[in-house]
């Protein structure tokens, strides 16, 4: 990451900490809670799974939930812990570098933002399971409020409230993008009726077409 960039970051965040007058910052506050992912996103995956299985008894609709919690854990976490990077309200020094051996534990966990890259990831699953449950794609309505709102919301309050750095957000963009593409690559053969274990994941629709996260 060159000087330009930790330039850009300095001068937004300082922009973000100085213009946040309390109906505005309360405001983003909650916005961004779209993109907790233990408080919120897990939740709601988690009660569309549970309907799914009530409905298919099968296995498989378990594995969406259980494959992205792994994925996600194995690769958001550790990604925070390796680049040590502290946030934009640290008051320590040289807080806009990676690798700052000023920080340390829960006050270097800035890059990249999990917010962001779970907004994108789970949002992908939630509408996967929305698919199969409705027995329909998404219209493109849908489509743009389950898959693009809610990763601009989480991306423009993450960085406003001074919770990340900008660049932080762009980094869990690409992180999210790749996390989704191989989630995507996978056949869940997922039905909403009864028998889904012996659907092939090759053939039809929801009631024919296996859907895919990255859809």
């Amino acid at each position: 990451m060159n000087g330009y960039l930790l330039d850009l970051d300095e001068r937004i965040a300082e922009w973000s900490l100085t213009h946040q007058p309390a109906p505005v910052y309360w405001t983003a506050r909650v916005f961004n809670y779209l993109g907790q992912g233990g408080q919120v996103l897990m939740p709601v995956t988690l009660i569309l799974t549970g309907v799914l299985f009530w409905r298919t008894r099968s296995v498989r609709a378990l594995l969406p939930f259980v494959v992205t919690f792994a994925l996600t854990y194995c690769t958001i976490g550790p990604a925070k812990i390796f680049f040590d990077r502290a946030a934009p309200r640290f008051t320590g020094p040289d807080a806009v570098m990676l690798f700052n051996p000023s920080a340390a534990g829960d006050k270097a966990m800035s890059y990249p933002s999990g917010h962001v890259a779970n907004t994108l990831v789970w949002f992908g699953v939630i509408a996967l399971l929305l698919t199969v449950l409705m027995k329909r794609d998404l219209s493109r309505r849908e489509w743009l409020l389950l898959r693009v709102a809610p990763v601009v919301i989480v991306f423009v309050t993450t960085v406003y409230t001074g919770f990340h750095w900008l660049t932080d957000s762009i980094a869990a963009l690409f992180l999210g993008f790749v996390l989704v593409r191989l989630l995507g690559r996978i056949p869940w053969g997922l039905r909403s009726d009864p028998g889904a274990g012996a659907h092939h994941p090759a053939r039809g629709q929801v009631g024919g077409e296996d859907h895919q996260v990255g859809a």
